[in-house]
């Protein structure tokens, strides 16, 4: 068969004839890649020409709305990802890092499913006998079950009709492949192309589908970013290698929030849920060393407290290193900056390096004091009392400001026993008969610093 050269966008999967240095679709710069495909593929547009069927036209007031299905996953961590349970019918995405525990997870999930209804795990990666004996190590038995060994997905289909399972696994999409397209399975175009055919099964029969996908080492799932696009849901399992801990995080939902988390704790017997999320971020002491803070930040529906910590150390170099480990790195000059201006503190001379304990990364503004106070405590060398919890936001004036979800992080900072917050004095108004703490109000980053130097 004739083949020809097509460039596609890893971004947005735009095609085109020739390379060109900035995608017209999505923009993307330096963004396509080659790939021959077949001149005769017209197949490969089956999955699009079966979605265009005639449609009419209606009044959006004439649409009748009804509620999604949510099917227990048999885990609230993950049903709480997934917006109170996965949606059926629905084309779920779900990728991490090799070794990270998708498929561990997956297979746990699978033999929750199998009391709801029969469930096809379809592996192009790894053979019944390796399947099997991960389904054996984590006690999954099932006759609702069933293993399939294929990655043609015209094979794929023919089964789906065959069997009409009410769950279907797809371990992983980059190994599945289109035999009517020329392109090497996990290229754009085939992944395109089987993601299409799987999303028109899984809305024409109502198979709830999850989809285990790679990622790159930029940590985003591996082929073009239309895949996402595409799907219901995007959730990525996160963590260290070296922690036990697996952050289950959404970061895409058609039928729910995207700031959720929910933490399992990597076992020999497999995926356990983390019920109190700051167990694993608090070092559980009577007495802190100089360079920690604790701060209480709010992840989805989930408030969690975390340690940060600080060190700072006489710098060696014209250029000091500013290392930071779970917070932004333009976030951490900024603090340090408006330390050096307002507080006069001469930390030009010092590497700082800030770390956040358990692997966690923390994007909201809330964590600004803790993350001040921590360099503060190091670079003075004094301890702060390990019950003190600091909220708030800095600005460049070193001002505190008002945080969101204040009274909420009050009430989980007060249940695990913490009795002195320092936040901002007119946040603390209406809190102050409510709580029973120490609650701090400043104004200003400086005021916070003579405080705790005093005491």
């Amino acid at each position: 068969m004739a083949s020809n050269v097509v460039f596609f966008c890893k971004e947005c999967g735009y095609e085109s004839a020739k390379w060109m240095g900035k995608c017209p679709g999505c923009n993307s710069w330096n963004s396509f890649v080659e790939e021959k495909v077949n001149k005769k593929a017209t197949k490969a547009g089956n999955s699009r020409d079966t979605f265009s069927q005639r449609s009419e036209v209606k009044k959006l007031s004439d649409i009748v709305v009804t509620q999604e299905v949510r099917l227990d996953t048999g885990y609230e961590e993950l049903n709480k990802v997934f917006g109170g349970g996965i949606v059926e019918g629905s084309l779920n995405l779900i990728g991490g890092e090799p070794g990270i525990g998708k498929s561990t997870l997956i297979m746990q999930v699978c033999s929750k499913l199998a009391d709801i209804g029969n469930v096809l795990y379809i592996s192009g990666e790894e053979s019944e006998t390796q399947v099997k004996l991960r389904a054996d190590r984590l006690g999954v038995k099932s006759d609702n079950i069933l293993f399939l060994n294929e990655t043609n997905i015209a094979q794929i289909e023919d089964k789906i009709e065959e069997i009409s399972p009410k769950f279907c696994i797809v371990d992983s999409i980059q190994t599945m492949y289109d035999e009517d397209i020329s392109s090497t399975p996990g290229s754009i175009s085939q992944v395109k192309e089987v993601t299409g055919r799987l999303m028109y099964q899984a809305k024409r029969k109502g198979i709830t589908t999850i989809v285990i996908g790679h990622v790159t080492k930029d940590g985003v799932i591996a082929g073009p970013r239309i895949l996402e696009h595409m799907v219901d849901t995007v959730i990525y399992i996160e963590g260290e290698r070296f922690l036990s801990h697996r952050i289950v995080r959404g970061v895409k939902n058609r039928f729910g929030s995207t700031n959720e988390i929910g933490v399992f704790d990597m076992k020999d017997e497999g995926m356990v849920e983390v019920k109190n999320l700051s167990d694993i971020f608090l070092t559980k002491s009577d007495k802190n060393l100089p360079g920690t803070a604790i701060v209480a930040t709010v992840e989805g529906t989930s408030t969690i407290l975390m340690e940060v910590q600080a060190l700072t150390t006489h710098s060696y170099y014209n250029n000091p290193r500013r290392v930071p480990n779970g917070i932004d790195l333009n976030r951490l000059n900024m603090l340090i900056a408006v330390l050096e201006k307002r507080c006069n503190l001469s930390l030009s001379t010092q590497d700082i390096y800030v770390n956040i304990i358990g692997g966690m990364r923390v994007d909201e503004p809330a964590v600004d004091l803790s993350v001040a106070m921590a360099i503060v405590s190091s670079y003075k060398n004094i301890t702060i009392d390990p019950k003190t919890v600091f909220l708030g936001e800095i600005g460049l004036t070193g001002e505190i400001r008002n945080i969101t979800n204040f009274e909420k992080r009050i009430k989980e900072i007060t249940k695990l026993g913490y009795n002195t917050i320092y936040t901002n004095k007119k946040q603390i108004d209406s809190l102050k008969e409510k709580v029973d703490a120490n609650l701090i109000g400043v104004s200003t980053i400086d005021e916070v610093i003579d405080k705790i130097v005093r005491n």
